[in-house]
């Protein structure tokens, strides 16, 4: 290719709007260009990364054994009435109405779709296991659209289904997807962890993220060191430890703490840490019979929402109890509740018990008790993981501690079990000739954020930093004043020539630029090679060459350039 056939629109400029580098990036490499809120066109640079990273996908779903299909982005309503999602969804799902005013909607997600697909084409357990793939634009009606093509409305997927007679064979192509993700991810350069993972909105019982670590993620990931062990901090565990410690013996006191709410104000006004402090808060309860429940923390720790919420005595989806009921209940302010004399159930992390002589609210306003212990002043309540893990923890493996990174979620593997093919009758004659429902697994992969993830990783001040496989070229061609010398221009066309016969991708930049446009250009895309010829190399029978990572450069023979920079793409 040559920047003389193609649409160059790289800027200098960082546009206003974008926050995060893949995006700023994207829109000064000339990938893409907005089109509205969340919307992009995709240029020739970008759509040929998206087709790089489309082709490894393909190419190893294709190796697992699943075989590619295609649906319609758009959805009839039906289907999702049939799997009770049409109202759960939420405002995500983008809802039209065809001339005959039949409901539609544009398809988040196809596990509806593909199971009325299959339900109709599969009938007995000799055509199982199948899986069925796709790559194909997605729709997500996203309230705030942000960071560019990282959480667009409309966006590039590939979403994989696949069906089982019974759970040990969902098991089985659960654990192929595992390693298929694995190997997609290590061909397309990136550098990643699959993490266990709550399933969602999705459905099912076991899910696995797939991150790529990058310090602008949303995500929180928590892993060991010393082992595999990797959960998103949503549900990593603790290491769980029951016992008490009773070695405390301060006297326990009440005492003032005028205006002092939070763990920090308290810990500053008395001078202690603040995992000498025990916090309590107070969620709505499941039942009428449990209105509130108080949950225990050390002050120093967070609340996860998500393991609390799944405990029998707690409402879910969580809820915090106002003020006005706290009032009600414990005649205090929230911010000087305590768990001595609370007539509520109290649920405790499993941290709290090792504290000893620590502090927490008397409720009652300004009044804090100082030297607590447990069973002397007050009685073991139930225990549970409430907390969200962090950096240094033991692994809950047993195996080292836990590193907290950033990471953006490029992929998600699902057991749904029978969550869509039960609610829409997807069954099959097994091996007695009886009726069953199918088992369900699903696998998607967002192919666009993997581009934007991919820079996200790989970047440097100068521009993007591509891994090889998925660069939009390989190799970048500068000329040195090629407009003013024939022989430079028949030895550039000629080596240009030869790159394109040994099937190597070059861009040749035949603009009438200056070197340091060119070189800018070069980097900001992030071609992984850049060759630089003039004269006086084609004197000396000599090109420079140079790697997108390094600022240093080398000369290479020219006669052996071709075969040389083969070997290092091989």
């Amino acid at each position: 290719m040559r920047t003389s056939n193609l649409l160059l629109a790289t800027t200098k400029e960082t546009p206003a709007d974008a926050s995060i580098v893949s995006h700023q990036l994207m829109l000064r490499a000339g990938l893409i260009r907005k089109l509205a809120a969340g919307l992009y066109s995709w240029l020739p640079l970008g759509l040929r990364v998206l087709r790089k990273v489309e082709h490894i996908v393909r190419d190893e779903m294709n190796k697992s054994g699943a075989q590619e299909v295609l649906m319609p982005m758009v959805q009839p309503a039906t289907l999702w009435q049939e799997s009770e999602r049409w109202n759960k969804y939420g405002a995500e799902l983008l809802r039209i109405e065809d001339r005959h005013h039949n409901h539609f909607c544009l398809g988040p997600t196809h596990e509806e779709v593909i199971t009325d697909l299959i339900r109709n084409e599969i009938r007995s357990y000799k055509q199982l296991p199948a899986t069925f793939y796709q790559i194909q634009t997605k729709f997500r009606d996203e309230i705030r659209p942000r960071f560019g093509i990282m959480r667009a409305r409309e966006f590039v997927m590939k979403d994989a289904y696949s069906f089982h007679s019974d759970a040990a064979s969902l098991s089985e192509t659960y654990t192929l997807m595992h390693q298929t993700y694995h190997a997609i991810f290590t061909r397309i350069g990136l550098t990643f962890r699959a993490v266990e993972a709550d399933s969602g909105s999705i459905g099912g019982k076991r899910s696995h993220e797939f991150h790529v670590l990058a310090e602008s993620g949303e995500d929180a990931i928590a892993f060991s060191k010393q082992s595999d062990y990797a959960a998103n901090v949503e549900l990593a565990s603790t290491l769980l430890d029951d016992t008490v410690n009773t070695s405390g013996k301060a006297v326990l006191q009440k005492i003032p703490t005028p205006d002092q709410r939070s763990i920090d104000e308290v810990s500053q006004f008395l001078h202690i840490p603040p995992q000498q402090c025990i916090k309590t808060l107070l969620v709505k309860g499941a039942t009428e019979v449990t209105p509130v429940i108080a949950l225990l923390l050390r002050g120093d720790h967070e609340l996860n929402t998500i393991k609390a919420e799944k405990l029998d005595l707690i409402a879910s989806p969580l809820r915090w109890v106002d003020e006005q009921d706290i009032q009600e209940i414990i005649h205090c302010n929230a911010g000087f509740i305590g768990p001595i004399g609370l007539s509520i159930p109290i649920i405790a992390d499993y941290a709290t018990l090792q504290c000893s002589d620590f502090v927490c609210g008397a409720n009652e306003d300004n009044m804090h008790y100082q030297g607590v212990n447990w069973e002397r002043d007050l009685p073991i309540p139930t225990i549970a993981d409430l907390r969200n893990v962090q950096a240094n923890d033991p692994s809950p493996d047993g195996k080292g501690v836990l590193e907290i990174k950033r990471g953006i979620e490029v992929g998600h593997i699902f057991q749904l079990g029978d969550t869509y093919s039960k609610a829409m009758q997807a069954s099959i004659l097994n091996e007695q000739g009886k009726t069953t429902i199918m088992t369900m697994g699903c696998y998607g992969i967002g192919i666009s954020r993997v581009v934007a993830a991919s820079i996200e990783q790989n970047y440097d001040e100068k521009g993007i930093i591509w891994p090889l496989a998925i660069a939009p070229f390989q190799i970048v061609l500068i000329p040195m004043n090629m407009h003013k010398s024939q022989r430079l221009r028949t030895a550039i066309e000629d080596l240009y020539k030869a790159f394109i016969d040994a099937g190597m991708e070059i861009l040749l930049d035949d603009r009438k630029e200056r070197a340091g446009v060119m070189f800018s250009d070069a980097d900001l895309i992030g071609i992984p090679h850049r060759l630089v010829l003039g004269e006086r190399g084609l004197d000396k029978g000599m090109i420079e060459h140079k790697t997108r990572t390094t600022d240093t450069t080398e000369e290479i023979p020219l006669a052996q350039i071709v075969t040389i920079l083969k070997e290092k793409l091989a």
